[in-house]
Formats: C-alpha cells, structure tokens, sequence
C-alpha cells in the first residue's frame, strides 16, 4: 500500500535504475506516514560511510502535543541495502548528470519501504514531448471510447 508518492518525479526525470530498501524510522513517523502525512518532493539519496540516507523527506509530528521537542522532520533516514546496492547507488552519484530520488514510500506488511531509482533530469524539450504523447494518448482513448 503506498504511503507517500512523489508524483512529478516521472515528469522531472527519466528513470534508469529502480531498487527497494527499508527505511530505518521511528515509531511515531510511522504512525505519521500511515495517516498519509509526509512529502518526498525534494527528496534526494546520498551515499556516505558506506551508508544510504534518504535526505529531505519531510515527516511531521503524529501528534504535536508528544512530540520531543529534539525532533527534526526532515532529519537524514538511514535506507536498509545490500552492499552490492550500495556500492551501485555510490557509482550513480558519482557520474555526472545522475541523480537517486525516492520515487514512493510504501508498506509490505509490517515493513516500511521506499522505491528509489536512479535518475537522469530531463530538459524542457523531453517534459513537453512527454506532454504532448499523454495529450495524444487522452485524445485516441476518447475517440476509442465514442465509437
């Protein structure tokens, strides 16, 4: 079940390489993320010390009133991956034009995971081509439906 979604992800940039990892969280940002509270947009993965930490995700309080007052929303939220995943996702970030950006936060069972993926931007000229095949694909679905 799909917790939190980054929705213009696919818009903003073109997919290369999709992986899954736990996310390292605390109980209440659980709780958060299952009443459907939380942002990915802005979100970005970084490698360091051989660890992979989702930074920019926004996760606020459950409840305001039990909060500790220490606790940092957009704190870094360690990705639990296999060492060859790492040693990947190290490789990506290191190339010039790549990104890794979490794509969704999700459940399976009792777990909590995050869908990321290794990204290349996309220029004006890709967005507006993407648009017009979507505009093109609406229109024969609705010429398809009338007949």
């Amino acid at each position: 079940m799909t917790l939190v979604e980054y929705k213009k992800a696919f818009l903003k940039y073109a997919p290369l390489e999709h992986f899954a990892a736990g996310l390292e969280l605390l109980g209440t940002e659980v709780k958060a993320l299952r009443n459907k509270l939380g942002s990915l947009d802005g979100a970005r993965v970084v490698v360091r010390g051989g660890e992979a930490f989702i930074v920019g995700m926004t996760i606020p309080p459950y409840q305001m009133a039990n909060t500790a007052k220490s606790y940092d929303p957009e704190r870094a939220r360690r990705l639990l991956l296999a060492k060859k995943e790492i040693a990947t996702l190290l490789a990506a970030e290191s190339k010039k034009g790549l990104t890794i950006i979490p794509l969704e936060v999700y459940t399976v069972g009792r777990l909590v995971k995050a869908h990321i993926a290794i990204v290349r931007g996309k220029g004006k000229f890709d967005k507006r081509e993407d648009l017009k095949k979507r505009d093109a694909e609406r229109e024969t679905g609705r010429v398809l439906k009338n007949r």
